[in-house]
Parts: structure tokens; sequence; C-alpha cells
């Protein structure tokens, strides 16, 4: 049985409800979407409608499923063109010249008819050797990831994340002044995100701009660690990182209000975190980008960028593309032509 839930602070009472913190024989498997950082806005206009319907929060503490059958997926069809992409990235370069924000993420949505097991679907994801590759299935959904970005990693007191800034086809190096802004933008905001919960003094950065092949793709990725303070708990960690940087922008809050009024559809399953928590309360979360949800027969897909000071709209359009299609190709559903 999965168990849903409508925030991020329901999550620890529940799984101490169940026991779960006393056993050495369970794993819970865990969904939480990027919907949770609502909250957090200034705004008080609406977000964007959700494209499909999904819990906040959801848990499951049964074993991984395997695949009963095959899949089907038809057109791909985006929720805004390539002009209306653009347009929202000149949006985001004019609220930088104005001093509001020095990097915001957009994301593009696709969508596309669905028929089958998506466990199956799941499964077809294993080459690009997602993080976490067990998906999480509730009444009526199913949330698939190749991510290979950890948002948070726990063992004992100690914490880590590995933000990922800096994209290009695989085996292309990632060699711009632009990625390399972007990077240590995130990686300062990752900083003081898990300052927030460190004993003083203790975060680190030992890896910065390293270039790793992840995804089908070419990335630069950091690690930024640290020493958790006494006490706290799993309520305080989770919200000290969430949403992730690397989906955000910075200022963090400045960038959730411009995100929710630029992208036209909520992002669902992605930008939030999937992944293991154990009873000893240890973790393994990947940030949710390069994630497909299944419900309603439909599938959805997010992906997107930063976007900084000197990117440019068609390049940050092309990028988005670039980190798709390696995940298309691998479920044997390619997009066909981008709308214009």
């Amino acid at each position: 049985m999965t168990v849903e839930l409508d925030s991020v602070a329901e999550l620890e009472p529940a799984l101490r409800d169940e026991g779960f913190f006393g056993r050495d024989d369970a794993v819970a498997h865990v969904y939480i979407g990027y919907r949770c950082s609502d909250r957090l806005r200034r705004s008080s206009a609406a977000a964007p409608p959700e494209p499909c319907v999904l819990p906040a929060v959801a848990y499951s503490l049964e074993p991984a499923q395997a695949p009963t059958g095959s899949y089907s997926i038809g057109a791909w069809h985006p929720s805004w063109s390539e002009s209306e992409y653009a347009d929202a990235v000149e949006s985001v370069r004019d609220a930088i010249a104005e001093g509001d924000v020095y990097q915001v993420n957009l994301v593009q949505h696709l969508r596309a008819d669905f028929d089958g097991d998506p466990i199956a679907l799941a499964r077809a994801l294993a080459p690009l050797r997602p993080l976490v590759q067990q998906p999480l299935r509730g009444n009526g959904w199913t949330i698939a990831s190749a991510s290979p970005e950890l948002l948070l990693e726990r063992r004992g007191s100690r914490v880590r994340t590995s933000p990922i800034k800096g994209t290009r086809p695989a085996g292309v190096p990632v060699e711009s002044e632009k990625d390399a802004a972007e990077h240590v933008m995130i990686v300062d905001l990752e900083r003081n995100d898990l300052a927030r919960v460190a004993k003083p003094g203790s975060v680190r950065w030992p890896q910065l701009l390293a270039e790793r092949q992840l995804a089908g793709v070419s990335h630069l990725v950091a690690t930024v660690e640290a020493e958790l303070r006494d006490g706290v708990t799993l309520t305080e960690l989770l919200e000290a990182v969430l949403p992730g940087g690397s989906v955000t922008g910075c200022p963090k809050i400045a960038a959730l209000d411009l995100i929710a009024q630029l992208e036209p559809v909520g992002r669902g399953a992605s930008m939030g975190a999937l992944g293991r928590i154990w009873p000893n309360g240890d973790l393994e979360l990947a940030l949710t980008i390069r994630t497909f949800a299944i419900a309603d027969g439909a599938i959805h897909l997010w992906v997107g960028g930063g976007v900084v000071w000197d990117s440019d709209a068609a390049g940050e359009v092309e990028e988005s593309w670039v980190k798709a299609r390696p995940l298309l190709a691998a479920i044997g559903a390619p997009l066909q032509a981008p709308v214009r």
C-alpha cells in the first residue's frame, strides 16, 4: 500500500505511527512533490494548474514490483511552444536586469497518451543508470525516474548533496563561462541550505565543476557536505533543502515566485524528491529531474535548465531537448518535431 500525504511535515509522524523507526527490516520508498514549496512563495497568486493528479507526498514500505507487460506511448504534446519558452527566458533576463534574481530554472512539460505497464517503462530507463531505479506506484499513478542528481544523502550525522549545473550532449565538454557561473551560483545556494541544519563551520565543498557523463549527456557536478547539528529532525532536514536549488534558482524564494508566474503548468512529479529512507534515519533522495509521471492514461515529462543573464533563448530551448532526447530514446518514444 502507498500512503498519500499533504505535506512534508506529515511524513515523519506518519512513519513514526507505523513503528517504522524502530524496525530493522524495512525501507521507506518516498516521493515529495515540488508543489510542497508553494508554502514558501511570497506571492498570493495561484500556482499554475497541475497537468496530472499526484499526491504532495507519498511513501510505501512494500518491495519493488516486477514488470508484468509492455506499454505504448502516443505523440508528444508540449504545454508551451518553443517561442513561448523563449519569451519566458527573456522575462527571466528582465528580472535579472532589475536585480530581482540572478538565476531561475525554467521547465518545459511534455504529455502523451500512455497504455500498458508503467513498471516496464521504469525498467526501460535502467540503462541510463538512474540514482533511484525503483518507481513508486500509488492509486492510479506511477512515478519513474532516470535522475542522476543526488538531492540529499544522510549517513549518520553526515549529509551530502551533489547539484548538477552545466549540460552538453554526451561526449561534448562543458566549457562555457555561462555554465560555470550557473554551477557556482547553485553550489553557493546549497551551502547556505545545508548550513541551516549543520554544525557551524562544518559545511565544505570538496568537488566543484567535475565533468561527468550522466543520463545520456555531459554534466558538471559538485559535492557539498556537512555535519548535522544534534537533534535535527527528518522534517527539519527535508525542509532545509527542498526544493532543490538547481531546479529553482537564486535567491530561491524570489525564483519560486517567478517560476509560478511564468510556467504554464505545475511541475507534477518533477523537481521534487524520490528515494529511500531507512529506520536509522539514513536516507538517499534523488532530485526528480528526468522524471516521468503516468496517470489517467497519460505520461508526463518535465525538462528545463537554469537561466542567467548571458543565457541565449534559443540555446536554453535546445538544452531542454538535449536532456529529453536520451530519455525518450530509452523508452522508445522520441520527440518527432518540437513545436515552434
